[in-house]
């Protein structure tokens, strides 16, 4: 990696976690300046407009989760432990509040406004929702869920676990947050079990 494309990286994965703080729309050039004590004109250089830093936010943060979350479901057996891996990986990966939650509140923010980063987001998240249902496909084809189970209800359902835990743990700081996660997971797979 070349010195330049090093700097773009550091600077992206701080450009990352400052929108994970402050929202993906509320990140400028400006703003990534004053934080990381570059000057504007070099990170122009870098990324031209508010909309591609932002664009580039957002793909950093994508391969981000897909390494800490997608890859190693993907290395785990298939199933029951490859379901399991990916929501644990995800449950993790909010810790940090990296890319999860920047997904999350992009979302929100991105929700109802036409554009390329919200026509982003939304293939990211049914990309994502794809790789559920195909998970717990696998599973199916395993025997480890019942086979009139329905994979795309179950991506859903998971969905809607999770998004409820960063409602619970982030804005309500919830102790139990995590633990009513596990319980609530836990009843979706004897739900969907064979």
């Amino acid at each position: 990696m070349s010195k330049g494309e090093a700097t773009k990286q550091a600077v992206l994965e701080r450009a990352a976690a400052i929108a994970s703080r402050i929202g993906l729309a509320g990140l400028t050039i400006g703003s990534l300046a004053d934080d990381t004590g570059m000057s504007k004109s070099g990170l122009f250089a870098h990324f031209r407009s508010k909309e591609l830093l932002q664009a580039q936010v957002l793909a950093f943060a994508r391969q981000l989760f897909v390494d800490q979350v997608v890859r190693p479901a993907l290395a785990a057996p298939r199933g029951e432990t490859r379901v399991r891996t990916l929501f644990e990986h995800w449950l993790g990966s909010t810790k940090d509040r990296s890319s999860a939650c920047l997904f999350v509140s992009a979302s929100a923010e991105y929700d109802d406004q036409p554009g390329p980063i919200r026509d982003q987001l939304v293939r990211d998240h049914l990309d994502f929702a794809d790789s559920v249902a195909q998970m717990f496909r696998t599973g199916i084809s395993e025997g480890d869920f019942r086979r009139d189970a329905d994979p795309e209800q179950f991506a859903h359902d998971v969905h809607g676990v999770m998004l409820a835990f960063f409602h619970a743990s982030r804005l309500l700081g919830d102790p139990a947050a995590e633990a009513r996660t596990r319980h609530a997971f836990e009843k979706l797979l004897a739900d969907a079990r064979a």
